[in-house]
């Protein structure tokens, strides 16, 4: 089918990827949007231009986001995973956060003998358990390890993700206030924010700073990692191995060298901003009737995955006497990562769990795709 745009123009594809990119971030600040996520905007916009054949579904602007961007982004997003802080600082909430990495693994396995999700079943139970271990990232980078690049299957799956990821939030907001759980967990950080009369969101201001250094710097460490990891993974001749070697040598750096990696500031807002215009290149690869056809069975999937989760970390948590804010942050940075994380604790002005939020997600980004990752092909057994 003959598009408006076609795949060989370049420059138009790239401005218009670009272009969705950045509107999906702006219209993350408006109340309609904010509800969508600027993931699903960015998919949305795009995808309804495939669909109406004014972009093509396949052009190789597309495949230089495969293999560039999202490799670019990953060390990016890493460069504050230190492990020795993490461990240190993030606490009981540390322990809830592996408790709901385990509870995701369990779901996973439970959802992969019992929802039929074909030939591809054992990819898509390595990207959604990565991505319900350790946050959004994950999912990118698991796709990339298992070489999962159908535009169709991705498209439903991120689909389907943030249909069930809304609603979990929704629930997780709702956990602290449910008396029934207030009477049989610790519940000390919603007492103490019921009585501070300050308001944390408001008190909190984006220190994040782009300098022209820092963002050369970002770059320039964030490419010599991936052409290392590349290197490397030609050495080995395993497909789909250079994601997690790259993610390897960034969390080892971020580890050995807090100060000098950790201190670049604004390489997370580049990364996001690369893994916007990959979003947005996924959208113009999906076909609509595919992703109907995938949709509703990849809901249930990552339904059954959240319900085990929550259900294992409760139930662990009573066992463990964890604060019932802290299992809600931890599940938080298990589905979401650092930034919904923090950002619900700033919401319910859980002052004490703004740094574990944030600790506790950065380490679901570093180690996640390993896990989800040998998880799926030990699926792919049976």
């Amino acid at each position: 089918m003959n598009t408006f745009i076609h795949p060989e123009q370049h420059w138009v594809l790239w401005a218009i990827l670009i272009s969705v990119a950045a509107f999906s971030l702006w219209a993350e600040r408006t109340k309609i949007g904010s509800r969508l996520s600027a993931v699903v905007v960015a998919i949305l916009g795009t995808f309804v231009l495939s669909n109406l054949y004014i972009i093509p579904s396949a052009a190789p602007s597309y495949d230089v986001v495969w293999s560039y961007l999202v490799p670019l982004a990953i060390p990016l997003l890493l460069f504050k995973a230190d492990l020795r802080k993490i461990i240190k600082e993030a606490g009981p909430t540390l322990l809830a956060f592996f408790i709901g990495g385990m509870g995701s693994v369990i779901g996973t396995i439970v959802a992969f003998f019992v929802v039929p999700l074909g030939e591809n079943g054992w990819k898509l139970a390595a990207i959604f358990s990565s991505t319900y271990i350790g946050g959004s990232m994950n999912y990118v980078a698991a796709a990339e390890a298992v070489e999962l690049k159908t535009g169709d299957l991705l498209a439903a799956g991120i689909a389907a993700d943030n249909l069930v990821m809304a609603a979990y939030f929704l629930v997780l907001f709702a956990i602290p206030s449910i008396k029934f759980l207030q009477k049989r967990f610790p519940n000390r950080h919603q007492t103490e924010a019921s009585k501070d009369v300050g308001n944390l969101s408001e008190e909190m201001s984006t220190k994040n700073s782009i300098t022209l250094l820092n963002f050369s710097k970002a770059l320039a460490i964030s490419a010599s990692i991936c052409a290392t990891g590349y290197w490397l993974a030609d050495l080995t001749g395993i497909g789909g191995t250079s994601i997690l070697i790259i993610t390897a040598i960034v969390v080892s750096l971020a580890t050995l060298f807090p100060k000098q990696i950790g201190s670049i500031e604004g390489a997370d807002l580049i990364g996001t901003f690369l893994m916007q215009i990959f979003f947005a290149a996924i959208g113009a690869s999906a076909n609509i009737f595919v992703v109907l056809n995938y949709g509703p069975i990849l809901f249930v999937f990552a339904g059954l995955i959240l319900t085990i989760h929550l259900l294992f970390l409760l139930g662990a948590g009573k066992l463990f006497k964890l604060d019932l804010a802290e299992i809600v942050i931890a599940s938080n940075a298990n589905m979401g990562g650092p930034t919904t994380a923090a950002a619900m604790a700033v919401a319910r002005n859980w002052r004490n769990l703004v740094i574990p939020a944030i600790l506790v997600g950065t380490l679901g980004y570093a180690v996640a795709t390993f896990l989800g990752v040998a998880l799926g092909y030990w699926l792919k057994t049976f």
